[in-house]
């Protein structure tokens, strides 16, 4: 699958799974909503209930940058299945004003946040690798 391909299709999904790597070695999976830029993705700590604000994905990105992201489509027709994975570098941004532009587009593409704004920390992840499958053939004219 072309690379602007499944950058689009990640972007049109509603929520993405991220993977991250703990000290220990685990693996460690959560659903995220998110924003793509570009070649980055954005997330933030939002106001769901959480147990704690120092989250898992957080400590695991601040030990191991690597991650991965993947978005999925599902349809009981399985000619329209397709995924897509987007491997880089995660950071972790509590400064305030770093984290003002990435807020504003999830707010731009969630409801919810245009009424509760995530607090933060953002987790900024630069993308090195977008890579997909699709059930059905990419056209040749969209493949450019």
């Amino acid at each position: 699958m072309p690379e602007h391909i499944a950058r689009a299709r990640l972007a049109s999904a509603p929520v993405v799974r991220l993977a991250t790597v703990g000290e220990d070695g685990q693996p460690h999976l959560v659903v995220m909503t998110f924003c793509v830029s570009g070649d980055m993705i954005y997330s933030a700590v939002d106001a769901k209930p959480k147990r704690s604000r120092n989250l898992k994905r957080l400590r695991n990105i601040r030990a191991e940058p690597r991650v991965a992201v993947l978005a999925d489509h599902y349809d009981a027709d399985w000619t329209r299945l397709w995924w897509v994975r987007a491997d880089g570098l995660a950071e972790v941004i509590d400064d305030v004003e770093a984290m003002a532009g990435p807020i504003r587009l999830l707010r731009e593409r969630y409801e919810s946040y245009r009424h509760h704004p995530p607090e933060g920390p953002v987790i900024a992840i630069r993308v090195d690798r977008w890579i997909g499958w699709s059930a059905r053939p990419i056209p040749a004219e969209a493949a450019r």
